[in-house]
């Protein structure tokens, strides 16, 4: 049985960047932590089914959570960084994002008393013209990467690029794994089945039938994501347009129970040990050139 790799992005209901491109401005926004709460109903699904996760932390939730990282840690998860404030990496020059990966990294460490490897970028946001940040992130100490999802969409997105595990970049004997977020191919498309708002949109068969194709027929993992604010059906949402309601709450309701499903159906563990079962990935030559051109702003 295939295992496929659990990721979850712990960050508050308010970094979510449909919330702040749909409040952005507001001044009377409820913006309460609700995020410990909903990491320990993920905690204790998890045990239930003896499932394994990447928690890809924010650093500014590390700060100010510490204890909830070392339960994390503590449960036999792996801990990884998801930037420091969740802002995109689109937005930063190259040496913003060394600054806002080493403060993030400094905090998420402090808190878990141990390294992290590896990285998630908010709203999945390295691209084609953001490929000097792998290089940054090898050298900063980070050894995989889970920032590309290989679909087409309307704010972030890579349909050509690799579906399965690949280097990005190598220097001094080290590399950086790239592991997209999963998908299915049918129709010449790749089909989103690694979880967010297309989780809690799809029937859970669509989901389950697509793992079970990719794991059976091409006998390769799948890297699934969840955050802790997608179980919260009691969060405050504040009034915006209907596009942005939708995106952010539809299917909240049943996200737990779907979310216990899958687990039952499917094995998983954290992305750093399923990427030691895989053979040695490829190197995808066209983002590798691109990281070896070199970082500008530097």
């Amino acid at each position: 049985m295939i295992t496929n790799a659990l990721s979850v992005d712990v960050e508050e209901h308010y970094h979510a960047d449909i919330f702040r491109r749909a409040t952005r401005g507001r001044t009377d926004l409820p913006l309460a932590s609700r995020v410990e709460r909903n990491v320990d109903r993920l905690l204790a699904l998890m045990s239930a089914h003896r499932a394994h996760a990447t928690w890809f932390v924010v650093g500014e939730v590390a700060e100010r959570h510490g204890a909830m990282v070392r339960r994390i840690a503590a449960a036999g998860h792996e801990v990884g960084c998801h930037s420091d404030r969740h802002d995109s990496v689109s937005t930063m020059t190259a040496g913003e994002f060394r600054a806002d990966l080493r403060r993030a990294k400094a905090r998420i460490e402090d808190a878990l008393g141990a390294a992290i490897v590896g990285y998630r970028a908010p709203n999945f946001s390295i691209g084609p013209a953001q490929s000097w940040a792998y290089r940054i992130l090898l050298e900063e100490g980070f050894r995989y990467d889970s920032s590309t999802h290989p679909i087409l969409h309307d704010r972030y997105g890579q349909p050509d690029a690799p579906r399965f595990p690949y280097e990005v970049c190598r220097e001094g004997g080290q590399r950086l794994i790239e592991f997209p977020i999963g998908t299915a191919r049918a129709l010449g498309l790749n089909l989103p089945i690694g979880g967010g708002g297309y989780f809690r949109l799809a029937p859970l068969a669509v989901t389950c039938a697509g793992l079970r194709h990719v794991n059976r027929v091409e006998r390769r993992p799948v890297m699934f994501y969840v955050h802790p604010w997608e179980l919260d059906e009691g969060q405050p949402r504040p009034d915006m347009r209907w596009a942005h309601r939708f995106r952010l709450y539809v299917g909240i309701e049943r996200e737990e129970a779907k979310l216990a499903g899958l687990l039952a159906r499917f094995r998983f563990g954290a992305a750093r040990d399923v990427l030691a079962m895989e053979t040695a990935p490829p190197r995808h030559i066209g983002v590798a050139a691109a990281a070896a051109a070199g970082a500008p702003g530097l």
